[in-house]
């Protein structure tokens, strides 16, 4: 029998019971069917998210077509891994889960539901993910219990976005530059101070915020990584892996990391680095980027897509404020953050929780969403209102149509993407259409707005994939956060991992705003020795040299 773990932070019992609706008392989760015969299940994902109105058109019908629905319900308030402990703590949950970093502790309280035993009767869940995928989602006990949402690429993949890590500026900079050659840390940030110096305040006479940083509970990431992807590396998250060597190595203590971190110190005495950067909240600093103000950043697209939208409904494209990803590196280096395949997230997916009383009835809506119907109406809408059908079979939106999709309101009463749902990109069983509209490479250059456009024109490119360049998958290892994700303190290399998270939390602010940097730098250097890195770098490297053997037996 597996380890039961009790969640070390509890918030309280009672709050369990509110995280999600429908649960009975047995904890057992009651989905249930509407008048119409309509099941209903309940999710909960331990992510912030945007709820959608109970009469969401386009919910009604994905449920007149699949005979179900889910009530989702978001992370608030709380950590990924409070939210889901409290969870174990109250032994109630809802039909669907996912639970993010706190995944192993769902694994662990025997909270999920084993699937490989179904998997054949499902076959558009199958045919997801290769023989090898699937056998990287076995736990220790042998069984799978997860389903990765977001790893799916269907046909010839199309894609336009960079949905990752990249350093990214304002359209209206580069265009006051007349479009220069961005390739170094340091004239990304001469870019900035130049621009700022000359253009201190918006045309409304707000004052600009040169640089900010995201540093709010786990999406610290903003602060702490960048030394990997300045050095060139993709993003393997928790270190950067030799392709030649296949060695893992620690991009916290090199001398990228030092350069990197005192940049950042001289730009914040310069008044460069946004003095609320290292207490503000995500909605602050959403808000913020979505008022314009923000002139550059690191962040992955997804973590800030709704400023993108807030932009654009506030008009603000019109004064150049949109975002736009730069290749820079420490040195000019070539860099290889843009990965054609994606990557294949083993860490955490959709899970089906023991309170679920409909395995079977959950699992064929799972596998009723995946059809190309129903992922069409998710991702696409309905053809005549949110999207068109030209002479040769191509959908398309119209200047209108693009408009309503980014509006908050319609979005809620209208689009059901059921977007933390299993879920693919690629090409769509016709042959012509991307499966979501951000890959459709005529749609997506139509509806850039026009700063964006100007841009890309000047740069000679047509797409945000196009600005970085795109690099073939590193190796069979690929990504190494998949596993570091599950670190628990079961483990001395995930001790070391926790006391490393909590020493960057408390020591990386210091080390940028401190008036000695390199007494500082010298400080955390020897706090993140004691740590006892060694640790967690041999436990992933022993994980590397584990997925290798494993691919090698499916080729």
């Amino acid at each position: 029998m597996r380890r039961k773990v009790v969640a070390s932070v509890l918030i309280g019992t009672v709050l369990a019971a509110t995280l999600f609706t429908g649960c009975g008392g047995s904890g057992k989760s009651k989905s249930s069917s509407d008048e119409g015969g309509v099941k209903e299940f309940t999710a909960f994902f331990a992510v912030p998210g945007s709820e959608i109105n109970d009469d969401n058109e386009i919910q009604e019908l994905i449920a007149e077509k699949t005979g179900a629905k889910v009530k989702e319900t978001w992370l608030t308030g709380q950590t990924d891994v409070e939210a889901i402990g409290t969870m174990i703590a109250g032994g109630e949950y809802p039909d669907f889960i996912e639970g993010g970093n706190g995944t192993q502790q769902l694994y662990d309280a025997e909270a999920l539901v084993p699937l490989d035993d179904y998997l054949d009767d499902y076959p558009n869940i199958k045919n997801l993910f290769t023989d090898l995928e699937w056998e990287k989602l076995r736990q220790e006990d042998g069984h799978i219990y997860w389903i990765p949402q977001f790893s799916c690429i269907k046909g010839e993949e199309k894609v336009c976005t960079h949905n990752d890590e990249a350093f990214w500026i304002q359209a209206r900079v580069l265009k006051w530059a007349n479009y220069p050659e961005i390739k170094t840390m340091d004239d990304y940030f001469k870019l900035i101070e130049s621009y700022n110096e000359a253009n201190p305040t918006m045309e409304d006479g707000t004052e600009n915020i040169p640089y900010t940083i995201l540093c709010d509970d786990w999406r610290y990431f903003c602060l702490e990584n960048a030394p990997m992807f300045l050095d060139g590396y993709p993003n393997d998250g928790s270190c950067m892996v030799d392709p030649e060597t296949q060695k893992v190595m620690d991009y916290n203590t090199t001398d990228t990391a030092k350069a990197y971190f005192g940049k950042l110190n001289e730009e914040y005495k310069k008044g460069i680095v946004d003095p609320e950067s290292f207490t503000q909240s995500y909605d602050e600093y959403i808000s913020k980027l979505s008022s314009g103000r923000v002139l550059g950043m690191i962040d992955q697209w997804w973590d800030f897509l709704n400023a993108n939208d807030a932009i654009k409904q506030a008009g603000l494209d019109k004064q150049g404020c949109d975002y736009i990803p730069v290749p820079v590196t420490i040195d000019g280096r070539d860099n290889q953050w843009h990965n054609s395949g994606g990557a294949f997230n083993a860490s955490s997916g959709l899970a089906i929780t023991t309170s679920c009383e409909d395995v079977e009835g959950a699992l064929q809506f799972v596998n009723d969403l995946l059809s190309q119907e129903v992922h069409n109406l998710r991702f696409w809408g309905v053809e005549g209102k949110d999207y068109e059908v030209d002479e040769n079979g191509e959908f398309y939106r119209t200047p209108e149509e693009r408009m309503q999709v980014s509006d908050t309101a319609y979005k809620a009463s209208h689009m059901c993407s059921y977007s933390y749902l299993p879920q693919y990109t690629g090409t769509s069983e016709d042959g012509i259409n991307a499966n979501k509209p951000d890959g459709q490479a005529s749609e997506f250059f139509s509806g850039l707005n026009d700063d964006i456009k100007e841009a890309f024109e000047a740069y000679g490119v047509e797409t945000y994939v196009e600005m970085l360049g795109t690099n073939d998958a590193p190796g069979d290892w690929y990504p190494m956060w998949s596993y570091s994700n599950n670190f628990t303190t079961n483990t001395d290399g995930g001790v070391a991992w926790t006391k490393i998270g909590e020493l960057k939390h408390e020591k990386l602010p210091q080390v940028v705003m401190a008036k000695d940097f390199d007494g500082a730098w010298s400080e955390y250097m020897k706090a993140y020795s004691d740590c006892k890195p060694e640790d967690f770098i041999s436990e992933l490297q022993t994980e590397l040299d584990r997925r290798m053997e494993q691919a090698a037996q499916f080729k």
